[in-house]
């Protein structure tokens, strides 16, 4: 009877124990510990959390924003940031970046940010976003590519400034588009996008690519051509 007693309780600490410090290895569930690690600061549409409260809460007060105070950075709240970039003399990108955050009043929130060296951990992982949707199917060095042609628009004087603002401008990339910019990115997109942000070009300054198979506008055809890798034309 001892023995038996004895061995309940071994094995109901053992059962404890499994499940205090079980963790699920899931795909959500490692994006989900990247972005709590490096809580995002620019923020930009798919972003949730207390900062995009705030900014809905001011804009709803100031008559740009008519949605829901949730804390999702939505179609509604880039509408709304985009009508207060406007009306401000700022530029107009729908991305709540450190000039619109002044704007609005939250210079604190991006001071944090950029003395924690926390944008680079946020563009990253949002690049690493871009080019999984863009180019999960492609081999490496072209996801490298599509990374660094976000990058190289960045640079770009007929660009966004950031690569939030590159991303999501409107019509830019069909993955933002068609909502696969919010898919979990795996390690070879991560990577991919830290070797761009690392310097490595492919593309040699490219500042557009395309699928010939499957693009349907008839404006690129007029970029010229300076490379193929994989599926993807690019060109300047």
């Amino acid at each position: 009877m001892k023995r038996f007693i004895i061995l309940t309780i071994a094995f109901t600490m053992v059962f404890l124990s499994i499940l205090l410090f079980y963790e699920p290895k899931s795909p959500i569930h490692t994006a989900s510990r990247y972005e709590a690690m490096f809580a995002p600061r620019t923020l930009y549409w798919g972003v949730q959390g207390q900062d995009v409260r705030i900014v809905q809460d001011k804009l709803l007060r100031w008559g740009f924003y008519d949605g829901e105070v949730d804390g999702v950075y939505g179609p509604r709240t880039y509408r709304a940031v985009r009508k207060f970039q406007a009306k401000h003399g700022l530029q107009v990108d729908g991305v709540v970046g450190p000039a619109t955050a002044r704007a609005l009043g939250m210079p604190e929130a991006v001071a944090a940010a950029a003395n924690t060296g926390i944008n680079r951990q946020t563009d990253e992982y949002l690049l690493a976003r871009c080019v999984h949707g863009e180019a999960r199917g492609e081999p490496y060095v072209g996801k490298v590519a599509v990374a660094a042609v976000v990058l190289n628009r960045v640079k770009h004087p007929s660009f966004p400034n950031t690569i939030a603002g590159v991303i999501y401008q409107p019509l830019a990339f069909t993955a933002v588009a068609d909502g696969q910019i919010n898919l979990t990115p795996n390690k070879d997109s991560i990577k991919a996008a830290r070797d761009a942000l690392n310097g490595w070009d492919p593309t040699y300054g490219c500042l557009y690519y395309w699928n010939p198979a499957t693009a349907t506008s008839k404006w690129i055809w007029s970029r010229k051509v300076m490379l193929k890798i994989g599926k993807h034309w690019f060109g300047i």
